[in-house]
């Protein structure tokens, strides 16, 4: 069997960081969540001086902890204590390393094979890379605004209640995709003014706020596609 095409090769490159990138995010969120509960049962002194961290700083302090000296009960407990806060504050800083060196390789590839992406605000080049393989993956549902919609999770679903007829997201698709819609529309909520003036414009003709997300969601979908479509034309990704 033929292997991928070199003109695959970006999405190829984006999948294996985006899978390398996660899994050592959900490493490092296990290391911190085991020094935390070391915290808990640790010397109430050195729990006291360590718990107004911020997690930089606390991994900082951690992997500089040197184990007292003694050879009592207690000070053995405390040098087991020392030695694995230590441990897992190295390996958080170590995960924190790859995901920052991750995260710089996304952006490469991001500014060299689909530049466009990075333009419009809300769009980073984690969220680019995610859209980038959903769409690369699935060319053939790119040609209509609605099936693009609905391979990313973002097109509306009529529902009834009663007497009343109404909308809703729709909870299948691409979740990778949806998920990177989603922070999108809330980085724009947060920074962009027109995305702000637009929110509180629908809320006041009575939207609920999961229905102005729905809209916005799909608004972004919508303009995405139009800036991948060009781009998954050609032999350059």
């Amino acid at each position: 069997m033929p292997g991928p095409s070199p003109c695959d090769a970006p999405l190829q490159f984006a999948r294996m960081y985006k899978l390398a990138k996660g899994w050592a995010v959900k490493a490092r969120t296990q290391a911190i969540n085991q020094l935390k509960a070391v915290l808990v049962i640790a010397d109430p002194a050195l729990r006291e001086r360590l718990s107004s961290l911020g997690n930089a700083e606390l991994f900082r302090t951690c992997a500089t902890l040197s184990p007292p000296d003694g050879g009592g009960d207690e000070d053995a407990v405390a040098q087991a204590t020392h030695m694995t806060l230590r441990s897992l504050a190295e390996r958080a800083e170590q995960l924190t390393g790859q995901i920052d060196e991750l995260n710089r390789r996304l952006t490469r590839l991001v500014e060299r094979h689909a530049p466009q992406l990075l333009v419009p605000v809300g769009i980073g080049p984690d969220s680019a890379a995610t859209l980038l393989i959903t769409m690369g993956d699935n060319p053939e549902r790119l040609n209509t605004e609605a099936s693009s919609a609905a391979l990313c999770g973002v097109s509306p679903i009529e529902y009834s209640s009663g007497r009343r007829s109404t909308r809703r997201l729709n909870y299948g698709g691409d979740r990778q995709a949806n998920a990177a819609l989603h922070r999108i529309v809330f980085t724009r909520l947060r920074h962009d003014p027109r995305t702000q003036a637009y929110y509180e414009r629908r809320t006041q003709e009575g939207k609920t706020r999961r229905e102005i997300i729905r809209c916005l969601k799909r608004y972004a979908a919508g303009e995405v596609v139009n800036l991948v479509r060009p781009v998954s034309r050609t032999p350059a990704l």
